[in-house]
């Protein structure tokens, strides 16, 4: 499928029942898609949301707190963690993810309530870590524009991962909250081979607007850093230091990097990809993995699934450390995004303990 991450849709875990949409017959294109007018077109439903904020109690993850816009996300990237999300929405982990999207309207709204209830102690907000909150999708339905204007007039501090160049549209909102040390983003970097972007990434922003997008964060007064998210033996790991520096000469201060997850679903789709883009180093590329996970595709343990482990995992954490040093990365300790100034409208202070 071009400009898509996979042709595949398999059934998900909880439906034994498929329909299969790998025939490229013409019958799903949409000719009035000005970009990719040549790929199956993406629909788009609507989900009154209850709650917004979602919660966890992760050790592997420096937040709590978390929105997602959206579920799905037009990025489409192939080795994406949140595939297997989908199949809750009885939808597949494969082309159905980058297509068949779900948008969440009310959730600013419903975010006002959540900050209004009388018991909510403020702590950063994670925005857009399932699905990228800056997908194309963005462009037209702006949900995470209105999710920064409630941050924004709370005082709430929030901190956002993204690839996508749409960020740049909220500056306004994102300065206003960093001045106040309330906002930090992360840019995730992955490659700066468009080839390898394109087959791996194919909606994303090219690695040279990644780049642009921290220069500009940076200049407007917005913490920023990178992830190298994942780092996939044999495909992009040879990149590490070139990405590190590049990444330190676009202004970013924080680096850290995330080993390739392949959970449930994940694994078919990913393997599927490895044979038709890189087929005389796939079985290289899944043996190596099996020796990060202890003989396993995937290990889900906690401390150990974001980096592996064996000598290839302290080998990449040796060298990722070692260039980091050398570039001036994660050299200072940026404080904490303050939670002291929370405000409900009115002028209301809560107490915190």
């Amino acid at each position: 499928m071009k400009t898509r991450g996979t042709g595949l849709n398999p059934n998900n875990r909880f439906q034994p029942i498929t329909t299969d949409r790998q025939v490229d017959d013409g019958w799903h294109r949409d000719p009035s898609d000005e970009v990719c007018p040549d790929s199956v077109a993406t629909e788009v439903t609507d989900e009154q949301v209850r709650t917004t904020i979602s919660r966890n109690q992760s050790p592997d993850v420096p937040f709590d707190q978390s929105i997602n816009p959206y579920r799905g996300c037009e990025h489409a990237c192939i080795y994406c963690f949140a595939r297997p999300s989908h199949a809750y929405w009885d939808l597949s982990p494969g082309l159905d993810f980058e297509t068949r999207l779900i948008a969440k309207p009310n959730a600013a709204r419903q975010l006002r309530q959540e900050l209004d209830k009388p018991g909510y102690r403020p702590s950063p907000i994670a925005l857009g870590v399932n699905t990228d909150a800056y997908q194309p999708l963005e462009k037209e339905r702006r949900i995470t524009r209105e999710i920064l204007e409630v941050l924004t007039e709370y005082r709430h501090p929030v901190s956002i991962i993204t690839k996508g160049a749409l960020i740049l549209r909220d500056l306004d909102l994102l300065s206003e909250l960093a001045a106040q040390g309330l906002c930090s983003v992360r840019v995730s970097l992955t490659t700066l081979d468009n080839d390898l972007k394109r087959r791996m990434e194919p909606r994303t922003a090219a690695p040279a607007t990644r780049l642009k997008v921290l220069r500009e964060l940076t200049n407007a007064g917005i913490p920023t850093g990178i992830i190298i998210g994942p780092v996939i033996p044999f495909i992009n790991d040879q990149e590490i230091e070139s990405i590190l520096e590049a990444a330190a000469g676009a202004g970013a201060q924080q680096a850290n990097w995330i080993l390739l997850r392949l959970p449930l679903e994940l694994d078919e789709l990913f393997q599927d990809w490895l044979q038709r883009h890189f087929p005389q180093r796939a079985d290289h590329v899944m043996n190596r993995m099996r020796d990060l996970r202890g003989g396993q595709s995937y290990n889900a343990r906690f401390g150990e699934r974001m980096s592996g482990t064996g000598p290839y995992a302290d080998l990449i954490r040796q060298r990722f450390n070692r260039k980091a040093r050398a570039v001036g990365l994660n050299q200072i300790d940026h404080e904490p995004l303050r939670t002291d100034l929370y405000r409900r409208p009115g002028g209301e202070q809560i107490a915190l303990f």
